[in-house]
């Protein structure tokens, strides 16, 4: 394979030149070649919204928030409920906690404007080390190792790496570093990026047309499909649990805003039991609860869960142990979790 990084990294800058995708939240080659400088918050927002999401999910997403919330400021002075109804649905929902909390320390300690050093970004909530670098190359144009999987994947087909991932996290980001330039460095972290999720693909990459096949060690040796290796994953256990949607005479649902740590954190749901092997019911009110035909299955990162799903209508007086009455015109299904959707559609028999 060639040693001289230098060129490697010319000819796939000269890639993305003509190839980069066309994405909301970037500014384009020849624009910044022109002296447009993006915008630290839509890069940042982009990178919050991409973790464990693809692209074409977050598009619309991306879509209403800035529409909505056009800078850090204004996504600062939201409140919670409203921006958590919007996350709805991208799931992970620790990251829009972290989202607002980012938001408002942007404002109140760096005011208002994202700090273009690296150590200082790492301090926002939310803004772990992949996020961070993603900001200081793309936004600042400093020359950070940007890795996610696309990153991951090339380099191990580029330098033809054996070792299984996580283990091979540390050389794959050593060699990613070789290759990161001084010069556009946060277009030549696109460009990787870019790379792997159009032509080093997961299955049948096009080696044929990919501006690094010729110093590529993988395809030379003809393993490229095989790579990165990754250690086999544990099965998923199954969690079980209850929910109980009641509605009050006049139409007002029985909600909850579930607690701020934890899955689904802040949002808002239906009361229920906890999430386990053997849960034990919990009724939110005394009521004659019949249970819905059918189960709610939704699976998270860690386990599956499978909820048996209770209905009752509730009289004008009643006093929930817990959660609290939505009127329902005020009640938007848009504002729930994936999950608790599920079971308003059991519900609604969707």
């Amino acid at each position: 394979m060639r040693d001289d990084t230098t060129i490697i990294g010319a000819d796939l800058l000269e890639w993305y030149d003509v190839h980069a995708r066309d994405l909301p939240w970037r500014i384009s080659p020849a624009a910044r070649a022109a002296g447009v400088r993006p915008d630290p918050y839509r890069v940042w927002l982009s990178e919050i919204m991409l973790q464990q999401t693809t692209v074409a999910a977050v598009k619309d997403y991306f879509a209403r928030f800035t529409a909505r919330w056009p800078d850090v400021a204004a996504l600062a002075a939201a409140p919670d409920a409203e921006v958590m109804g919007e996350w709805a649905g991208l799931g992970y929902y620790a990251r829009a906690r972290n989202l607002l909390k980012c938001a408002r320390a942007v404002v109140a300690e760096h005011g208002g404007h994202f700090p273009e050093d690296h150590d200082a970004l790492l301090c926002l909530p939310g803004v772990g080390p992949y996020t961070a670098a993603a900001i200081s190359a793309i936004a600042f144009d400093q020359p950070e190792v940007v890795m996610d999987g696309n990153v991951e994947r090339v380099m191990s087909r580029l330098f033809d790496i054996h070792t299984p991932l996580p283990a091979a996290k540390p050389e794959l980001k050593a060699r990613a570093g070789e290759l990161t330039p001084t010069q556009r460095p946060g277009d030549h972290a696109q460009a990787v990026m870019d790379l792997g999720a159009t032509i080093c693909t997961p299955k049948s990459p096009a080696c044929g047309i990919c501006p690094l096949r010729d110093p590529c060690a993988a395809r030379r040796a003809g393993t490229a499909p095989e790579l990165p290796k990754k250690t086999p994953k544990k099965p998923k256990p199954i969690r079980h649990g209850y929910l109980y949607i009641g509605q009050r005479t006049d139409g007002a649902l029985l909600l909850e805003t579930r607690p701020d740590k934890g899955l689904l954190g802040g949002m808002l749901g239906f009361p229920g039991s906890d999430w386990s092997e053997a849960p034990q019911p919990a009724p939110p009110a005394p009521a004659d609860w019949q249970p819905l035909g059918g189960e709610v299955r939704h699976t998270f990162t860690h386990f599956h869960l499978v909820l048996t799903v209770f209905h009752s209508e509730l009289p004008m007086d009643t006093r929930p142990a817990h959660g609290h009455f939505v009127d329902k015109h005020a009640f938007r299904p848009s504002d729930l979790p994936t999950v608790m959707r599920k079971a308003f559609n059991l519900w609604r028999g969707t």
